[in-house]
C-alpha cells in the first residue's frame, strides 16, 4: 500500500517524516495524472499546488480551522488529504467526487465555491464570525492571482485589511495564469517581482544559508521576514498588500514544502490577516502539462500519459463560433471582441490571433466587462463579450443598467448553457434565458444547431440600438435541421397531419422537440414543430399558431420559472389564448454533477419522456379531462 493510500484525514501528515512527505507528494502527482488520463478534469491548477496544500494541512487543523478554495479548481489535493481517494474512479461522474469542493462529500469542505474571486468575502466573514463568538479557529483561504483580477476579491481586501482580530491567512498562488496567462497591471506588478532574477538569486542564496544550519528554520525565517520589505523595495518595489495594511509574507517557493511551512507559521503567529504569497507553476511535474502553452492542461479531457496528447474530440458549438467571428471580424472593422479571463475556452483565441487590437481580456471581471463593452459601443464599435452562461450571473446589473439602458449595441454571446452536467450547480448554464426576460429591449436567440448559430450571430451584431444574446450548449452540435416553412421570423421544422400539438423547442431543445414529433405522429397525433430562433421577444406568428392548436408543449434548457416557456404561457393568456399548455424544463434546483444526458433523463427532458406524457394529455384532452383554460405547468 503506497503512502496515498494510509492517508485518512490530515494529522496524519503530521506524522510523516521529510522523506515520507517528499514521496507522498510525488504519489499524488502520479495518481492525479492517471486519474484525469481516463475521466478528464483540472489537472494543471492541482499539479502546481501539492506541496502547498499539503503544508496547509500540517500547519492548520481542518475542519476546526477552515479552508477555503477560490474557484476550487486546485482542490482535488485537498480532496485527496481527506480521505476522498476512492471517489476519484468516477471523478467529476454521478457516483464520484465532483470537480470542486462540496459540502456533502466532506466535512473539510464549507463552500461549494466555484465562481471565481469570491474566496476572500466567504473567509472575512468566517473569520469575522469566529472572532465575535470568541472562538480560537484560523481561516485559510487560498486565492489565485488570476482571481485577484475580480473586482469582489478587492472590495473583500478592503475590508479585510481593517480586521485587525481576523484570524485569517491569505495564500495568494501566484503561478501567472487563469485558465492562460493572468493579464492586466496586477498581473505585471505580480509578474515583475515573480521574475526579477537579483530577487531570485538572494532568496535562493538565502534559503540554501538557512536550511544548512540545523534547528533554526523557524526562528531565521522569522528574521528574512523582518528584513524582506527592505530586500523588496531595493530589488522589485511593490507595497501592493502592505500599502492596504495588510502583512505580507513571502513570495515563497510553493514548491517548497518546507518553506511554505515555515511561512504559514510565522503568519499563524501574527494573530491578524496576513496575505503569504506563493509562487507555484501549473501543471507542476508533469512535463506534458508544463510544455502545454495553451493552458498548462488546465482542464484537459482524457489523453496518453505518455505523449500528453488528448483523446480525439468531435467539432464543438464553441468551434462553430470561434470560426464565424473571424469572418465576422473580417467583414466588420468595428467588431470587437471582449472575454473575461476565457481567451480559449469560449473560442475568442482565434479572432485574437488575427485580430489583435480588437481583442480584450479583462481578466475575471465579467461586470467591467459589461459595463467597458457599452461604453466601447457609446465610442461607435459592436463589441461581442464571450462568457460562458453561467458567469453572465454575475454581470446583470450591468447588462440591465448600462447596456440595456443605455440602448447600446453589444452582442453577448454564451456558450456552455442549459444543462453542462460535469462540473455541478454552479456551472449549469440554466439561468440566463430567465434573468434575461426582464431586461427592456433586449433580444435573444437561441440556435438549434451549427448553421443558425452562425445566422443568428451574423443578425445579432446587426443590431445597434440593444443588447443581443445568442446562446448554445456544451458539446457538439446536432446535424443542421432544415426547416420546412416560416411563421414570422420562426421556423417550422415539422407540420405533419391535423394541427393537434404545437410544440415549441427553443434553442438546443429543437432536436427533441423533432425526435418528439416523429414519435407522436406514429401515434397518429397531428404535430406543427416550431424553433423561434429568437427566444425574445416572443413571435405574434407563435401565438397565431397557438391558437389554431389543442394543445401547446414548450420545452427548453433552462430552468423552468420565469424562462422562455413561462413568457410564451404569458403572452398567450394575454392574448387572450387559452390553450392548455405544457411548460417542460429545468426544475428549479442545483443539480449534482453527472453527465447531461443522465441529468436530462433524470428531469424528464427526452424525447420518449416528453412524448409519453403528450400522449397521456391529448388523451385527457378528448375525453375532457384536461381543461382548456389552464395555464397549469408540467
Amino acid at each position: 500500500m503506497g503512502l496515498l493510500e494510509s492517508i485518512a484525514g490530515p494529522r496524519d501528515l503530521r506524522d510523516l517524516s521529510d522523506d515520507q512527505l517528499t514521496a507522498l507528494a510525488a504519489e499524488i502527482r502520479d495518481f492525479l495524472v492517471e486519474t484525469c488520463s481516463r475521466t478528464g478534469g483540472h489537472l494543471g491548477p492541482n499539479l502546481g499546488v501539492v506541496e502547498l496544500t499539503m503544508a496547509i494541512h500540517r500547519v492548520f487543523d481542518s475542519p476546526r480551522d477552515r479552508v477555503v478554495f477560490d474557484t476550487g479548481h486546485q482542490a482535488y489535493v485537498h480532496k485527496l488529504l481527506t480521505a476522498r481517494m476512492p471517489g476519484f474512479a468516477k471523478l467529476r461522474q454521478e457516483g464520484g467526487v465532483s470537480g470542486y469542493p462540496s459540502q456533502v462529500e466532506s466535512e473539510h469542505d464549507i463552500v461549494e465555491n466555484s465562481h471565481a474571486s469570491t474566496a476572500l468575502s466567504y473567509a472575512d466573514g468566517l473569520a469575522k464570525a469566529y472572532a465575535i463568538r470568541g472562538e480560537d479557529r484560523y481561516v485559510v483561504a487560498i486565492t489565485g492571482d488570476g482571481a485577484l483580477t475580480g473586482g469582489m476579491a478587492w472590495e473583500a481586501l478592503n475590508n479585510i485589511a481593517i480586521a485587525q482580530t481576523s484570524r485569517l491567512v491569505i495564500v495568494v498562488n501566484d503561478n501567472g495564469r487563469s485558465y492562460t496567462p493572468t493579464i492586466g497591471g496586477l498581473a505585471t506588478a505580480l509578474n515583475t517581482l515573480r521574475t526579477n532574477p537579483r530577487y531570485e538569486q538572494i532568496l535562493d542564496l538565502v534559503k540554501k544559508r538557512l536550511t544548512s544550519v540545523k534547528g533554526v528554520g523557524p526562528a531565521a525565517y522569522d528574521a528574512l521576514h523582518a528584513m524582506k520589505k527592505g530586500l523588496k523595495d531595493a530589488l522589485a518595489p511593490q507595497g501592493l498588500f502592505e500599502d492596504l495594511g495588510l502583512k505580507y509574507v513571502g513570495p515563497v517557493d510553493g514548491h517548497d514544502r518546507a518553506a511554505m511551512e515555515q511561512a504559514l507559521t510565522q503568519a499563524k503567529r501574527f494573530g491578524g490577516p496576513v496575505i503569504v504569497h506563493a509562487l507555484t507553476r501549473k501543471g507542476f511535474g508533469y512535463d506534458a502539462a508544463e510544455r502545454h502553452q495553451a493552458d498548462q492542461f488546465h482542464s484537459p479531457g482524457p489523453f496518453d500519459v505518455d505523449t500528453g496528447e488528448e483523446n480525439p474530440k468531435s467539432r464543438i458549438w464553441t468551434d462553430v463560433f470561434a470560426d464565424e467571428i473571424v469572418h465576422i471580424g473580417q467583414r466588420r472593422k468595428d467588431v470587437v471582441a471582449i472575454t473575461a479571463a476565457m481567451m480559449h475556452p469560449v473560442g475568442l483565441d482565434q479572432f485574437q490571433a488575427r485580430f489583435p487590437e480588437r481583442t480584450i481580456d479583462v481578466g475575471i471581471a465579467e461586470q467591467h466587462a459589461a459595463t467597458s463593452a457599452a461604453g466601447l459601443a457609446l465610442g461607435g464599435l459592436h463589441p461581442v463579450v464571450a462568457l460562458y452562461a453561467t458567469f453572465l450571473n454575475r454581470a446583470f446589473d450591468q447588462v440591465l443598467m448600462d447596456v440595456a439602458l443605455h440602448k447600446c449595441g453589444v452582442t453577448f454571446v454564451l456558450d456552455r448553457s442549459g444543462v453542462t452536467g460535469d462540473d455541478g450547480a454552479s456551472h449549469n448554464g440554466m439561468w440566463d434565458m430567465s434573468i434575461l426576460q426582464v431586461v427592456p429591449g433586449l433580444r435573444l436567440a437561441a440556435p438549434r444547431d451549427g448553421a443558425r448559430l452562425r445566422e443568428l450571430l451574423n443578425e445579432a451584431v446587426e443590431v445597434d440600438d440593444a443588447p443581443t444574446v445568442v446562446r448554445f450548449p456544451k458539446g457538439p452540435p446536432p446535424e443542421d435541421i432544415s426547416a420546412v416553412g416560416k411563421a414570422g421570423g420562426a421556423d417550422i421544422l415539422v407540420r405533419n397531419g391535423t394541427k393537434d400539438v404545437l410544440v415549441v423547442g427553443f434553442g438546443s431543445m429543437a432536436e427533441v422537440a423533432v425526435d418528439v414529433a416523429q414519435r407522436l405522429v406514429a401515434q397518429g397525433i397531428g404535430v406543427t414543430v416550431v424553433d423561434p430562433r429568437w427566444v425574445k421577444p416572443v413571435d405574434p406568428a407563435i401565438v397565431e399558431l397557438a391558437r389554431e392548436h389543442r394543445l401547446v408543449v414548450s420545452i427548453e434548457d433552462n430552468g423552468r420559472i420565469g424562462g422562455c416557456g413561462a413568457v410564451l404561457l404569458q403572452t398567450l393568456n394575454d392574448a387572450g389564448v387559452h390553450t392548455p399548455f405544457r411548460l417542460h424544463g429545468i426544475p428549479q434546483e442545483f443539480l449534482g454533477h453527472a453527465k447531461r444526458a443522465a441529468i436530462l433523463e433524470r428531469i424528464g427532458l427526452t424525447p420518449q419522456s416528453l412524448a409519453l406524457g403528450i400522449v397521456e394529455d391529448m388523451t385527457s384532452l378528448a375525453e375532457g379531462r384536461l381543461a382548456v383554460d389552464v395555464d397549469h405547468q408540467v
